[in-house]
């Protein structure tokens, strides 16, 4: 676990600079248009995430899931690859280090179970990224989408999640737009960083 962490500071651009919100990983490309406030529409297209599902509390599920994804890019796979989560996108090869993207995201309940996602490199297809070692973990296509964002930062808790899609889903039923899916809440930095500093969204496909 502690080499896990200490992995995850190192890749994060470096524990110091992930403290005050600094990123140094891809982000999924996506089109974008205002809608209101701190709620956006983004068109992302197909993605391929490394995903895992974690009965229970939604906090303690989303570290479960969160160690599991990170053994999984830190070699636990069955070429022993390391997903290094800083490597510059198109300065890698097969089988070499591949470089993770932000957010972490998550979705479900307590009853069902949350899964907990990491977006893999656009450069990268399912044919060429590693299996997972832990049959808990799995690569899976998604697929184009457009979805509504509500940004904040600060407090990312249970709570805090719950009432800012309140917010967002208050916000689409008064601009006239029907949300089509489950929300989730993504996460873009690790949780050193100080919460004024993080950049949390919740988010809902339309």
């Amino acid at each position: 676990m502690f080499d896990t962490v200490t992995k995850v500071a190192g890749q994060v651009g470096g524990s110091a600079l992930a403290t005050v919100g600094i990123r140094a990983v891809e982000e999924p490309r996506y089109i974008r248009r205002a809608l209101s406030g701190a709620v956006e529409i983004r068109r992302y297209g197909p993605r391929i995430a490394a995903q895992t599902t974690v009965a229970g509390d939604k906090q303690k599920a989303l570290n479960t899931g969160f160690r599991r994804l990170a053994s999984y890019i830190f070699g636990a796979n069955h070429r022993r690859a390391e997903i290094a989560m800083t490597a510059p996108v198109g300065q890698h090869s097969a089988g070499d280090e591949i470089a993770m993207t932000a957010p972490v995201a998550q979705t479900g309940d307590d009853e069902q179970g949350w899964t907990v996602r990491f977006f893999m490199p656009s450069s990268w297809s399912m044919t060429t990224l590693p299996t997972p070692d832990d049959d808990t973990v799995q690569l899976v296509a998604v697929p184009a989408e457009t979805v509504a964002v509500l940004r904040f930062t600060g407090d990312r808790g249970p709570n805090a999640v719950a009432e800012r899609t309140a917010e967002l889903l208050d916000i689409l039923h008064d601009n006239g737009i029907q949300a089509t899916g489950e929300p989730m809440a993504w996460f873009y930095d690790p949780p050193w960083t100080l919460p004024f500093a993080r950049r949390n969204e919740v988010v809902v496909a339309i």
